[in-house]
């Protein structure tokens, strides 16, 4: 069953930057290499939640939990080493879908 997963980031006052999210996708190069099991990727600014949130399908928890220890996790590691402070997400969670249609 496919799961869904969300990370949010709290907006700090009217700063919209996306580069951490643009340095952490330019090294993913999901388009050109994309991870096994991903469905939908989509991250964008909710003004009226206060977040900006990265929302993703997977085919299986395991594609997710593949792709974070794999992909993911070596490249956040690697970009705030040396930096204690770098704030982890406001929220992260990983769900069951109930129901999923595709296009």
């Amino acid at each position: 069953m496919p799961v869904a997963f969300i990370q949010e980031f709290r907006l700090d006052g009217d700063d919209r930057s996306t580069t951490n999210y643009d340095t952490v996708s330019e090294r993913l190069n999901v388009r050109e290499n994309p991870p096994e099991g991903a469905i939908f990727h989509s991250a964008g600014f909710d003004e009226e939640a206060g977040v900006f949130r990265i929302f993703d399908v997977w085919e299986t928890r395991e594609a997710w939990d593949r792709f974070t220890r794999e992909r993911l996790m070596p490249i956040i590691e690697e970009l705030t080493a040396g930096q204690p402070d770098a704030p982890p997400p406001d929220r992260e969670t990983v769900y069951e879908l109930h129901d999923f249609l595709t296009g």
